[in-house]
């Protein structure tokens, strides 16, 4: 997905509290940075923010983090978030690649919310539920595997089943049309989101474990 660039994104985002600079330095000691011994629920691809926002503020009872490459994108997550004065959500800007630079065992949920898609099979290892993304997630739960995913993207929903269920997830709930599941799942939707529900197109939904 293509983005505008913005001028001077890096300076703009390195001036927010809630962009973690040197996020290295607290592998390990997240706790100590929120000051609190809640879950920690990470978001990958966390874009302009919407959906981790709107999350901590309905769970305050739970810590969130969000990592996303695109700095330019960051720059509206940040001038959202001087507007609050949350105390349980932070952003890094890195590649999800050096997660286990940045945490250690200490992850309970994995959020992918309408992820790069990468359809061609020449970039299938840049997919977020790739099997080499998975063997890194597993170095960074803190015990349980839990990953919820949403995507508009019929492809990659299929793929992802797949490859979740090949590494021996389970799942517990799928939906191929999570706005008008009657199961009335939970959900918080992103800006794209609330757009493709304008457009009536369906939202994929997965919501997938594994105990250890």
């Amino acid at each position: 997905m293509e983005y505008n660039k913005i001028k001077n994104a890096e300076e703009k985002i390195n001036s927010s509290k809630y962009l973690i600079k040197n996020p290295e330095n607290y592998k390990n000691k997240w706790h100590d940075l929120f000051q609190n011994h809640n879950p920690i629920y990470l978001e990958l691809g966390t874009g302009r923010g919407d959906f981790l926002l709107n999350m901590a503020r309905k769970y305050p009872e739970y810590n969130f983090i969000g990592v996303e490459i695109n700095s330019s994108q960051l720059v509206t997550a940040t001038k959202i978030l001087e507007n609050t004065n949350l105390k349980n959500i932070y952003l890094i800007n890195m590649d999800a690649r050096n997660l286990t630079n940045v945490f250690g065992k200490e992850i309970d949920t994995i959020y992918l919310t309408f992820s790069e898609p990468w359809p061609k099979k020449r970039d299938e290892k840049n997919r977020f539920t790739h099997e080499s993304y998975l063997k890194i997630y597993d170095r960074i739960f803190k015990k349980d595997k839990h990953i919820i995913l949403k995507t508009d993207n019929k492809g990659l929903f299929a793929y992802s089943l797949e490859s979740l269920s090949n590494y021996w997830y389970i799942f517990n709930t799928v939906s191929l049309d999570l706005h008008n599941d009657e199961r009335s799942i939970p959900n918080i939707m992103t800006d794209f989101e609330k757009q493709y529900f304008k457009e009536k197109r369906p939202i994929y939904y997965l919501d997938a474990y594994f105990k250890n």
